[in-house]
């Protein structure tokens, strides 16, 4: 890493501000103006000077705080592992005794998520070792929310996952027509799909659902925990093979 040096000038200035305010003789207000205005004067023209130290500043604190704002989050997902693996309330895909637990927010409505649902399926086909956790995170409008309660109310009668990935695959507009053809067409009951959706566990779940997306800073989809990594965005199915065998390998 290298260090900008400072003129001469303006280390010696900046050296005797130091002094003349940590001297316990002297009060902080008593620099005479004239010296004040000189330190004032010196930074100023290196600066003029040299404006590319301000621009640098800048993106040292930005990425200070990005790295921050990263660490807290990483942080949070550590304290809510048990919220993101083991809530039984969670449908599972996959190995539900995989040796990689993965965990997918995402919207039924999402163009994003659609696009790597796919590519997704097979990955999680393919490895066999992957426990695939799905956190219903409808927030794309009342048809995302339609479109969850049926999810969830399908896990009921042990059609959550091919009802799921029919939903994925739906190119048309989302509303409760299309909702119903596509629980028609992988045999749900729909009478009873109705009723369960209605049970207000299921919005129990859905909120549960947003307060933990919002104590990880989730606010998009896809975004998936791929062992304690999270991952905001849609990812290329190499990387994602790439972060499950690096979450395998501790």
């Amino acid at each position: 890493m290298t260090t900008r040096l400072l003129p001469a000038g303006l280390a010696a200035a900046l050296f005797g501000a130091v002094i003349a305010f940590s001297s316990p003789a002297t009060a902080q207000g008593a620099l005479e103006a004239a010296e004040k205005a000189e330190i004032e004067a010196v930074i100023h023209d290196y600066l003029m000077d040299n404006p590319e130290v301000i621009l640098e500043a800048i993106q040292g604190f930005q990425q200070r705080q990005k790295d921050q704002a990263e660490a807290q989050r990483q942080q949070a997902v550590r304290d809510s592992l048990a919220a993101l693996r083991e809530d039984p309330a969670d449908p599972v895909l996959g190995n539900p005794q995989g040796d990689v637990v993965v965990v997918e927010f995402f919207d039924y409505q999402c163009g994003y998520c659609k696009r790597v649902a796919e590519g997704l399926q097979q990955a999680v086909a393919d490895d066999g070792g992957i426990k695939l956790v799905m956190k219903e995170f409808p927030i794309l409008g009342p048809a995302s929310i339609l479109a969850a309660k049926a999810a969830l109310a399908a896990e009921r009668q042990d059609l959550y996952e091919p009802f799921h990935w029919a939903l994925m695959q739906n190119k048309g507009s989302l509303d409760e027509a299309a909702i119903d053809a596509v629980a028609a067409e992988v045999g749900l009951d729909l009478e009873r799909l109705k009723a369960d959706m209605a049970d207000p566990k299921i919005d129990e779940r859905l909120a549960e659902n947003y307060a933990l997306a919002e104590r990880l800073d989730i606010n998009g989809t896809p975004a998936f925990v791929i062992g304690e990594e999270l991952v905001p965005g849609a990812l290329p199915m190499e990387q994602f093979r790439h972060l499950v065998e690096r979450a395998r390998q501790g």
